[in-house]
């Protein structure tokens, strides 16, 4: 690579998506990127798009020994890493009441274990450097049930959103130029409903109105290449939603009653 602000960034999630899109947006200005995801065809068709910077990695990112191969990869092949976004994740179309183990621990695995995993993986390497950032792909319905029917996934996501917190506080002193950031994006027009599990009944009562403005793959990348190149804690990548989340928790009594007369 050229130039010395150019970065090495590891993306999970990569063969659609979201992932996808930033390993584009990345790849365009000279950035190298690590792809991972368990699709083998499409990841290698995502690389192959983004050119000569690209690695693709199948990985399972359930999978801590998968995670782990994932880190080493990118640091055979271009000897550090700067930014790792922890991006791979599933939804669920179930209700609390209905939920099965098996649905409950695969949102759980899927959403939350795996970012751990690279967590663990990868910010030994950044305390090292003394430099790096972690990005957790998050939901911005882990913070207000307006989707009550994603359940567990809003439920997984909450959870991650603890971790990125502890994390970034277990760092802050020691670590200030390891960086940890979370992003929230609201709806975002992939396939991720039409994959989830359970399906989606959509669209819902009381989902309407600017903060539930549908976004492209393509708007939540650029919102993530811009918190890339000046970090932040935590970013709703549609604005409007970042107000939405205040009244919720200004008031949760009247705000879910409210919801729920709509």
């Amino acid at each position: 690579m050229a130039g010395t602000d150019l970065k090495v960034a590891v993306i999970t999630g990569a063969s659609g998506g979201i992932g996808a899109a930033l390993a584009k947006q990345l790849g365009a200005r000279g950035d190298a990127v690590v792809l991972a995801a368990r699709r083998t065809a499409e990841l290698e068709a995502v690389a192959h798009d983004v050119g000569a910077g690209a690695v693709p990695v199948t990985t399972d990112v359930t999978k801590r020994g998968d995670v782990e191969r994932l880190r080493d990869a990118a640091l055979e092949r271009y000897g550090h890493v700067d930014v790792w976004v922890n991006n791979a994740g599933r939804g669920i179309g179930v209700p609390v009441l209905q939920l099965t183990d098996e649905q409950f621990d695969e949102m759980m695995a899927v959403n939350v274990k795996s970012a751990l995993y690279g967590m663990q993986a990868i910010v030994p390497h950044f305390q090292q450097r003394s430099t790096g950032h972690l990005i957790n792909v998050s939901s911005f319905l882990s913070r207000v049930p307006i989707a009550t029917f994603r359940s567990a996934y809003n439920a997984a996501k909450a959870a991650l959103n603890a971790l990125t917190a502890n994390l970034r506080m277990d760092l802050r002193r020691q670590y200030p130029n390891v960086h940890v950031s979370l992003v929230m994006p609201g709806i975002v027009t992939t396939d991720f409903a039409a994959n989830a599990l359970g399906g989606t009944p959509w669209p819902r009562p009381g989902m309407s109105g600017p903060q539930f403005r549908g976004q492209t793959a393509d708007e939540v990348a650029a919102a993530i290449v811009g918190l890339i190149d000046q970090p932040r804690d935590e970013i709703y990548t549609n604005p409007d939603q970042a107000d939405t989340v205040r009244k919720y928790f200004e008031d949760v009594g009247a705000f879910e009653q409210q919801l729920q007369q709509r």
